[in-house]
């Protein structure tokens, strides 16, 4: 695959973007009603509103595709990969937890794994390829935040 990546990077690129996309949809699809639910929610007063969660995690989206898309364009295929498949399927997992079938509790044990392995992700491709590590920065703090936010909403319903 990394001769693939030397020959059409893009064609590399497209299938980052996609993989993520379907995570973006899998949570929209399985959280239409997320913004009514999540008012409806007994919240911590620093909970952000509802309007903030799609803009963020758009951004977020786009710069996980890239990190995973940089990091196999420059070392191919391998452990690293797989860390940034699982923690995609963590990902994709939470919102259905979370909004459609309301189990709140299963939800954190989700995100709290999904925080782990962003860890030991952005370790990994720092060893080797700094920029893509960075970019998953972000993404770690926003997990690190809606980790707390998760447990808090756990406690108070």
């Amino acid at each position: 695959m990394a001769h693939l990546a030397l020959r059409r990077p893009l064609v590399g690129l497209a299938v980052f973007v996609v993989a993520v996309a379907a995570v973006a949809v899998i949570g929209s699809l399985s959280a239409l009603s997320a913004s009514s639910d999540y008012e409806q929610l007994r919240t911590p007063s620093w909970a952000p509103p509802s309007w903030l969660f799609g803009p963020v995690w758009t951004a977020l989206y786009v710069m996980i595709a890239l990190s995973g898309w940089l990091f196999w364009k420059r070392h191919g295929t391998g452990p690293e990969l797989v860390l940034f498949g699982v923690q995609l399927v963590l990902n994709a997992a939470w919102t259905p937890l979370f909004f459609a079938a309301g189990r709140y509790g299963l939800a954190l044990v989700d995100i709290i794994a999904l925080l782990v392995v962003i860890i030991a992700l952005i370790v990994a491709f720092a060893r080797k390829h700094r920029v893509a590590a960075l970019l998953l920065v972000p993404y770690l703090a926003w997990v690190g935040f809606a980790t707390a936010l998760n447990a808090s909403i756990v406690s108070l319903n």
